[in-house]
């Protein structure tokens, strides 16, 4: 609920609109529960989503129609077809650690690319993850839900252990649960770096949900490579 879906899909076709592309099949690393993947694809796309959780997986099946969804580490990712864009949102690079996975990721990313195809992709800021989430506990409380979130910002390694503590609401009780996720802050210029290394050589970076250059204190980039 904290993110609207439906603003960034209009988002991500406004820059395939200024960078000059027009896609018709996608292909979306990282798709989660297929949020994202269910209004792209009501849209009219073409679309393979791929995720390296099953169960993630599984609750995304239930809300497509004709998405074809592959089970994959997407440093990994083995690919029959190329495709006009890909597509990677809200954090999913954050969870690739290392910069050889984030390497083999963007060179299969420009194998598997049309002539003309554009990568859209967005990160959670190295400032986000130091400044903002940092070393903080925040506390979200609803009728049905109330969670906990722990951040510890690891500096020596730019990662950010994130641990969620859920409560909700069944019946006269609660059902608690829990979540652990490990995020690696990357910089503009490591990316950057790695894009052209990976035989990008159109690379444009923006603020978060917005068609100018992010500032350094900005909380997200989006990078659109070609």
């Amino acid at each position: 609920e904290d993110i609207d879906y439906d603003k960034w899909c209009d988002y991500i076709e406004n820059l395939f609109t200024l960078n000059g592309v027009s896609p018709d099949t996608l292909c979306e690393l990282a798709c989660g529960t297929g949020n994202m993947t269910c209004r792209m694809e009501k849209r009219g796309y073409k679309i393979t989503a791929s995720d390296i959780s099953r169960d993630m997986l599984s609750i995304a099946s239930e809300k497509l129609d004709n998405t074809e969804l592959i089970c994959s580490d997407m440093s990994k990712l083995a690919l029959s077809k190329k495709y006009d864009a890909f597509l990677c949102m809200i954090d999913g690079l954050n969870y690739v650690i290392t910069p050889k996975a984030v390497l083999d990721t963007f060179i299969n990313v420009k194998k598997h690319l049309n002539d003309g195809g554009v990568f859209v992709f967005d990160v959670s800021s190295w400032y986000k993850l130091k400044h903002i989430l940092g070393n903080e506990t925040f506390i979200h409380s609803e009728y049905d839900v109330f969670y906990s979130w722990q951040n510890r910002f690891m500096e020596k390694h730019n990662l950010s252990d994130m641990l969620l503590n859920f409560f909700v609401r069944n019946g006269d009780t609660y059902d608690r649960f829990e979540e652990r996720h490990l995020q690696r802050g990357w910089s503009e210029e490591e990316l950057t770096k790695m894009l052209k290394k990976a035989g990008f050589t159109e690379i444009s970076v923006y603020d978060e949900l917005k068609f100018i250059a992010p500032n350094p204190e900005s909380a997200r980039l989006v990078f659109v490579c070609k």
